[in-house]
């Protein structure tokens, strides 16, 4: 990064601003220093810090919670791009976050080190946004871009589907320094990863998710895979893509029910471990339901500030990064027990915080007001918050024995215990409380 100078604000994510003229001199090691009228800062980048430089702005921002729970919502007027970075060492990468972002070529093209490029998409998502992403990979390069159309839904997440990718990367001789590019929801970019981290024993990987679910979770953090008949993501790898690219705007084209879908887990990070975001969602989820691009931009961002922070202290899930599947253990079973895709994932996790909720009330470690504005918050938001008819209880104890969380025979949970944002990841619970919940939720 070269020295520059130029006239724009200094904004950290205190807020403050310096409006002079600002020289900005960085060192390879990442070490700057910003100079102003208002003085001098030593800025380090090497870590927590992400520099990006817009045509109207210079951020900091970092990605920890302590900082995150201190920001405002965007103002109204505020439109430029945010970053999130993802701190993994030398396989750290940034999430850019903003709108019209794949009218922005270079953003793409920073991170594509060779000349192939492989674009996995599906039936729905391609028509809207291939040809766009194809313009803005191949604009002013020499680049060869190939893409694969799959079948859109969950149930084509699972191996056969999944050939298809390495059949292309293969027929159109895509070499180890090919780039693979995710475009589309969830199913796309765990395929597309876990393709990327197979083919040649591992190509580079760009996530551009195009569903709320996805910005908000499946595309940050590396977790990539298939399903398997028997147990959803049952066959994957921890696989970290270059970069995450959130164009907003995808948004506009999203079912309702996908937008929902997707709020399960937004509503999900206040719940474990940010109760300011709980609250700031309590007050502003008609806002997210209409769209509002301010306070969508603030949702995504906000989720993605706090996984980002998750992953980095707990890349592969050794503990920390599990309280992420708050709900998920009784959501899984959801959609293994009634067939991949008749319930959205969002669907499924949303009934499932409420039966973690209820068993964690059962177990005397939250009071009786979390449960009720769990309810709450998911029913304004057009969630599910009981598990479908044919779930038994005999069913949901068949499919969670064969969780990712056993360990040794002991099934491991999510639960919440103390204030709103706490929860832990444990063994060390009455099974009574389970069974109870189970009972009470479901046919014997």
């Amino acid at each position: 990064m070269a020295a520059a100078s130029f006239t724009v604000p200094l904004q950290f994510t205190s807020h403050s601003t310096y409006n002079s003229k600002l020289s900005v001199f960085c060192k390879p090691n990442n070490s700057c220093l910003a100079s102003s009228s208002a003085g001098s800062r030593v800025l380090n980048v090497n870590k927590w810090l992400h520099l990006e430089r817009n045509s109207r702005s210079l951020r900091i921002i970092r990605a920890k919670a302590a900082q995150v729970a201190e920001e405002a919502p965007p103002s109204s007027s505020q439109k430029e791009m945010e970053v999130v970075n993802v701190d993994l060492g030398d396989r750290s990468y940034p999430i850019y976050i903003g709108s019209a972002l794949l009218d922005r070529p270079e953003l793409l093209q920073r991170h594509i080190k060779g000349q192939k490029v492989l674009i996995v998409t599906n039936t729905t998502v391609g028509p809207l946004y291939l040809e766009r992403v194809v313009a803005a990979v191949t604009h002013g390069s020499k680049t060869l871009v190939e893409s694969v159309i799959l079948p859109d839904g969950e149930k084509y997440k699972d191996m056969g589907t999944l050939m298809k990718v390495f059949d292309k990367a293969i027929e159109t001789r895509m070499d180890r320094r090919c780039t693979f590019i995710a475009l589309g929801g969830g199913v796309i970019g765990d395929m597309c990863g876990f393709a990327a981290a197979a083919f040649l024993r591992g190509v580079n990987f760009i996530q551009i998710p195009t569903t709320l679910m996805s910005q908000v979770d499946s595309s940050v953090g590396g977790k990539t895979g298939i399903n398997h008949p028997l147990g959803k993501n049952m066959i994957g790898a921890f696989y970290q893509p270059q970069c995450v690219l959130i164009d907003t705007d995808t948004l506009h084209t999203l079912p309702d029910r996908e937008l929902a879908s997707g709020i399960a887990e937004v509503v999900k990070y206040g719940l474990i471990r940010d109760a300011k975001f709980f609250e700031w969602q309590e007050k502003n989820m008609n806002a997210i339901l209409a769209r509002d691009p301010n306070s969508l931009a603030y949702a995504i961002k906000r989720s993605c500030e706090n996984k980002a922070e998750v992953v980095a202290l707990d890349e592969k899930e050794g503990g920390l990064r599990a309280t992420l599947n708050l709900g998920h253990t009784f959501g899984h079973a959801i959609e293994n027990g009634i067939g991949y895709g008749k319930w959205l994932h969002g669907e499924a996790v949303a009934a499932g915080m409420v039966m973690a909720a209820d068993t964690s009330y059962r177990l005397g470690w939250i009071d009786d007001m979390l449960p009720k504005r769990i309810l709450q918050i998911l029913n304004q938001a057009n969630l599910p918050i009981t598990p479908p008819e044919e779930m038994t209880v005999e069913k949901f104890k068949n499919i969670m024995a064969v969780d990712k969380k056993v360990a040794d025979g002991l099934l491991r949970l999510i639960l919440l215990k103390g204030p709103l944002g706490s929860c832990v990841f444990t063994g060390d619970y009455d099974q009574k409380a389970v069974d109870d919940t189970l009972h009470a939720f479901c046919q014997s």
